[in-house]
């Protein structure tokens, strides 16, 4: 049998140990709560956007996790021209945003990334073993994510500057449960060593002992 095939997409990195995932950040709002959530969502685009520089710094490469907005022959490109059309309540969050050709990019159907996807086979392609998430809404998609992720014994990073919700109790209250739940650190991105975490030998491994 053949090797598989490791290079995945040209000049980004084809094995990380730490990987980005950036959820459903192109978006055009386009919902009765799209206002509310833009409140809290572009502070947390612009954080996202300077965490992301720092890991292209370190080569750690990022995920686009985008909704296919229930159209199944979605193409990603078509997405983000569309959420930067004027008239786009989300299109401040895209300009923040705009994947970069290097990026890798999933689309999901349903509220967790991984469902019905090709995350798990580029995770593994990538050899990845801490995640962080970003995105939104915190409460729906982002809590999916990880949860799935958790369940995939990945080590999860969901920095709470980074994430956001309708409301700040949503916000909190979904970061509460991921911290205690998922185990995951919530920390702020500013006070995330990417370059220690992308080089660490002795991070978690994906295979745990049950947390019960």
């Amino acid at each position: 049998m053949s090797e598989p095939n490791r290079d995945l997409h040209g000049n980004a990195p084809d094995k990380s140990n730490v990987v980005l995932l950036v959820i459903d950040m192109i978006n055009d709002l386009d919902f009765p709560e799209g206002p509310e959530l833009l409140r809290f969502a572009l502070p947390a685009a612009r954080r996202i956007a300077t965490l992301k520089q720092r890991a292209r710094e370190v080569n750690i490469p990022t995920i686009f996790v985008n909704d296919n907005f229930g159209r199944w022959r979605s193409n990603f490109n078509t997405q983000i021209d569309h959420c930067l059309k004027e008239n786009s309540l989300g299109r401040p969050l895209v300009q923040e945003l705009r994947p970069q050709e290097d990026d890798y990019f999933v689309l999901k159907p349903k509220h967790s990334g991984f469902f019905s996807t090709t995350l798990d086979t580029l995770l593994d392609y990538l050899e990845a073993k801490i995640v962080i998430i970003t995105g939104i809404a915190t409460n729906i998609c982002v809590l999916f994510t990880a949860n799935d992720a958790y369940m995939r014994d990945f080590q999860i990073f969901v920095p709470h500057d980074c994430v956001a919700a309708n409301t700040e109790d949503e916000n909190l209250h979904a970061l509460d449960q991921m911290h205690r739940r998922l185990k995951a650190d919530i920390l702020p991105s500013t006070e995330l060593s990417l370059t220690q975490l992308s080089t660490e030998i002795n991070c978690r491994p994906r295979i745990q002992e049950s947390q019960y």
